[in-house]
């Protein structure tokens, strides 16, 4: 098993913070997200066990390393034939089948049509209900990477309610200020802030950011308006932030789409990373994201996983990857990443050139 990169003068850790920074470190950090069946291919690839994923993020070169707790409550939504229960909020998923593997893919949608009373007597966990007590050990053990607590989904407001209540009725909440569908964003996010404020706690001063997320972009322009953005998505967020710096932490916010439009509020509000950076919807390409926001902003992404990784020849794969890292490591901040996870279609041939060339290109010179 051969290691990609070498010769490296940080450590993960501080090459990340470095990053986050908005300063250049020794070269980019590098992230990895993928779909199972990938995933898969590349531990046979490299002579790895199906089960050996730190061994994949090691030879990959990762920076990386996600902290959480675990549930260890009790069993609060039942099993559904031919259905996967989500344990702690009762969101329900199917399996279906496409040509290149399978997704779970939400359905049913048991709070579509609820009142306010039916929402209050949701069942969900309480923030007593997880483990906490392996945080200090799990960052110790991954000490030389940068830890994060939280993750792309971690307080999101659209997308995790509408698994709930269908995204349409999430869109059509927060235009009529609806009170049974605030109500389940206010008490799935008061859940999860509390759980967040345990965590760092538990970290001991050892996790290096916060990672959160929210959906808000299409292909082709945002999903819902700024003053709906200011009024009912940035200050539930603002509260994991503040959070955040509380602990004298980065954040990062996951955000899909056509979203650089909500990137001065997030400056405001005090992010200091986006994520995911779809190149494909508009004014997502990286050319456009550096000259508007460089400097002010950290970047996490950009690597089309709808695009010549899925689709291209090796070289095309080099010639992304280098254009990318050429316009986006000028005076830092950027982080070499997918932009989602990488898809079950995407060759192992081209995820391997992916990664050959982050460590290959995205050196900063001695």
């Amino acid at each position: 098993m051969k290691r990609l990169g070498g010769d490296e003068r940080m450590s993960s850790k501080e090459r990340v913070l470095t990053t986050l920074a908005r300063q250049e470190a020794d070269r980019v950090p590098i992230d990895y997200a993928s779909n199972p069946g990938i995933d898969r291919r590349l531990k046979a690839h490299f002579g790895l066990a199906e089960d050996d994923h730190e061994g994949l993020l090691q030879t990959l070169g990762v920076d990386f390393r996600g902290v959480n707790p675990s549930y260890v409550g009790p069993k609060i939504h039942e099993d559904l034939p031919d259905r996967h229960v989500d344990p702690m909020w009762g969101i329900r998923t199917r399996w279906i089948e496409h040509e290149s593997g399978g997704y779970w893919d939400f359905c049913d949608w048991p709070l579509a049509n609820a009142d306010e009373e039916t929402v209050a007597n949701w069942p969900m966990p309480s923030p007593d209900d997880f483990d906490y007590d392996h945080i200090p050990e799990a960052c110790k053990r991954h000490g030389a990477h940068a830890v994060f607590a939280g993750g792309c989904g971690h307080g999101d407001i659209i997308n995790s309610n509408g698994m709930l209540r269908t995204m349409e009725q999430v869109l059509v909440d927060l235009i009529t200020d609806d009170p049974a569908g605030l109500l389940l964003i206010d008490r799935k996010l008061d859940i999860q802030i509390e759980i967040t404020r345990r965590t760092l706690e538990a970290g001991k001063g050892l996790i290096d950011f916060l990672w959160t997320g929210e959906d808000l972009g299409t292909q082709l322009g945002p999903i819902i308006s700024m003053d709906l953005f200011r009024k009912h998505i940035r200050p539930r967020h603002q509260k994991l932030v503040d959070l955040a710096k509380s602990f004298d932490l980065p954040v990062m916010i996951h955000t899909c789409g056509s979203s650089s439009w909500a990137y001065e509020d997030f400056i405001e509000m005090g992010i200091d990373a986006v994520d995911t950076l779809q190149p494909e919807p508009v004014n997502m390409h990286p050319r456009y994201l550096k000259d508007h926001f460089g400097g002010r902003l950290a970047f996490h992404g950009c690597i089309s996983t709808a695009g010549p990784v899925a689709y291209g020849t090796v070289r095309d794969v080099i010639d992304d990857c280098r254009q990318t890292l050429e316009i986006m490591m000028p005076g830092g901040g950027y982080c070499f990443a997918p932009t989602h996870c990488l898809q079950d279609n995407s060759p192992t041939e081209n995820v391997t050139a992916m990664y050959e060339a982050a460590h290959r290109y995205g050196r900063y010179p001695t």
